[in-house]
């Protein structure tokens, strides 16, 4: 063997320090996983124990309760921060929903808790817990979800039956309708709703924002391109905004409408589908999906426009800003 043989490569070398820093992610991850856990059992503990110690005295458990801020700054004098009424009162509110420890994701974070238990009805609140882990929402991810009334869009039209299935699995995509949201809030936009916008404009925004627009999809989707180009006899066409399923294997087009949809928004996108079909899909790819994203659109009108169409397209409204929690929650409790 050669004295060059015995040195080892650049290859090696970086091959070593990767392998290094591969062990070091994994030990970070697995200890701040265990001091994730151990923090959300503590706080759950410290809940149990204020829960028992208010019905031995038969305490009321309201949020104000003099025995709760005397609890709160004794604490926070001793033990320092994390101990606020706020803080201290979900700790006990913690415990009253969560009976069992068990029943709590060792995998969400005290913070992500803090969130959940933010939303008063039990059915939203185990929808976003369970959607929190299919999709791993960051704790910002989490919040936006909840304050654009995810589940309470996802509810609607669905009985009571789905509704429940909804909020104890989360949402499950087997088929394009389970992907497709009407309405999308696209608040994090920042656009408001006097200003006059064009459709590159909005094109432009979108992608400017695209990580909230993949959040605001759902699960699944990734990037492929905007302003795709097809060609036909000559003549070229271009699809705003296309991206690629992952669970549903398959191919979404969106067209971005700053108006009213029409028929020959619908007759376009048909024709994009159709091209698609024949030269896009590749082995094991299913059906593309085309999906127009209008300012307004009327059902009656899109039901006879879309009748007799055997592709997957459909019609949906944006919005620039949180729909009412109020007009949501209605509709959801018709159903329940």
């Amino acid at each position: 063997m050669t004295l060059k043989e015995l040195i080892p490569t650049e290859e090696e070398y970086n091959s070593l320090i990767s392998s290094i820093g591969l062990l070091l992610e994994k030990a970070r991850q697995k200890t701040f996983y265990q001091i994730n856990q151990t923090l959300v059992q503590t706080y759950w503990e410290i809940g149990k124990r204020i829960v028992e110690y208010e019905q031995k005295g038969k305490e009321k458990a309201e949020y104000g309760s003099k025995l709760l801020d005397k609890i709160s700054q004794d604490l926070k004098l001793r033990y320092g921060k994390g101990f606020s009424r706020s803080n201290t009162y979900l700790m006990r509110f913690f415990f009253t929903k969560y009976p069992k420890i068990q029943t709590a994701s060792g995998k969400l974070s005290w913070s992500h808790y803090c969130e959940l238990l933010n939303v008063s009805d039990d059915l939203s609140r185990s929808f976003y817990e369970k959607q929190c882990l299919n999709e791993k929402w960051s704790v910002r991810e989490l919040s936006r979800q909840i304050n654009s009334m995810l589940f309470e869009r996802l509810a609607l039209g669905k009985d009571k039956n789905k509704v429940l299935a909804l909020s104890t699995k989360g949402q499950s995509v087997s088929s394009p309708k389970d992907m497709v949201k009407d309405p999308y809030v696209l608040e994090f936009l920042g656009i408001s709703q006097e200003h006059e916008l064009t459709e590159k404009e909005f094109e432009q925004k979108i992608i400017d924002n695209l990580q909230m627009f993949l959040l605001e999809l759902g699960k699944g989707f990734t990037f492929v391109a905007r302003q795709y180009r097809l060609t036909l006899n000559q003549q070229h066409f271009y699809v705003d905004l296309v991206f690629y399923h992952r669970i549903l294997k398959c191919f979404v087009l969106i067209d971005l409408k700053i108006g009213k949809v029409d028929h020959n928004d619908i007759g376009q996108m048909n024709l994009y589908l159709n091209y698609f079909k024949k030269e896009e899909m590749g082995v094991g790819d299913g059906e593309p999906i085309g999906i127009i994203l209008a300012a307004e659109k009327n059902n009656f009108f899109v039901e006879y426009a879309l009748g007799g169409i055997s592709n997957q397209l459909f019609v949906s409204k944006y919005k620039l800003y949180l729909p009412s929690k109020e007009e949501l929650e209605k509709e959801i409790r018709k159903l329940i």
